[in-house]
């Protein structure tokens, strides 16, 4: 299937599990039902507008995308510009004060089919609105090869960003996909689809007290 059909879950409560949700200081976390997502906004070569139906659950704890253009493809005819594909998320997290999160691992599945010669790979970078911090998580593909993939990603602690005590600030997660190639007659293709037609991209945060 070259549609994308993109569920993306983001686990930010005590609902999570317990490697997904972890306080790395005190033993303390914010109580589950006063964490909610309160804005998300999104745009890019992979999800312009109009192109994604969302949804956000009653209880605000998860929200899902469903793309139908986050597809990057290469090979002979096709433009530079399907060699890679974009979506910038922008989320607003609603928390007490005096916590302060950060990102702890993420999950995320899709299908790749490239030809020797053709390299896939799955990215996404995380920062908050006005920091110049970032960290990133991604895996490469290597042709030949044809197949779902399942890529769960810890962040080592050593390049963990936090989010700024006393004030609420966005999170930003840049996600994309892309192909290069040594062949130039070798073609590919690496999307956000996995088997039932879905992915799903799961971030997992812990937290601190300030």
């Amino acid at each position: 299937m070259l549609n994308s059909l993109f569920t993306l879950v983001l686990a930010a409560t005590a609902i999570a599990s317990p490697l997904q949700l972890t306080d790395v200081s005190t033993g303390s976390i914010p109580p589950p039902n006063q964490v909610t997502i309160k804005n998300l906004v999104y745009g890019g070569t992979g999800c312009p507008q109009g192109t994604v139906g969302s949804f956000i659950s009653p209880d605000r704890q998860t929200f899902t995308l469903i793309f139908d253009r986050f597809v990057a493809s290469i090979g002979p005819g096709v433009a530079v510009s399907e060699n890679r594909k974009n979506c910038q998320l922008n989320i607003e997290l609603q928390y007490p004060g005096g916590f302060q999160y950060s990102i702890l691992s993420t999950m995320y599945r899709g299908y790749v089919d490239v030809d020797k010669g053709v390299t896939g790979r799955q990215q996404a970078t995380y920062y908050f609105s006005g920091q110049s911090n970032q960290i990133s998580s991604g895996t490469d593909f290597k042709g030949p090869r044809a197949g779902d993939y399942a890529i769960t990603d810890a962040m080592p602690l050593t390049s963990t960003i936090w989010s700024p005590c006393g004030v609420t600030t966005a999170l930003n997660i840049n996600s994309q996909v892309r192909l290069t190639s040594t062949v130039p007659a070798a073609s590919g293709v690496i999307t956000d689809d996995s088997i039932d037609g879905k992915i799903a991209f799961q971030v997992g945060v812990q937290w601190q007290a300030c």
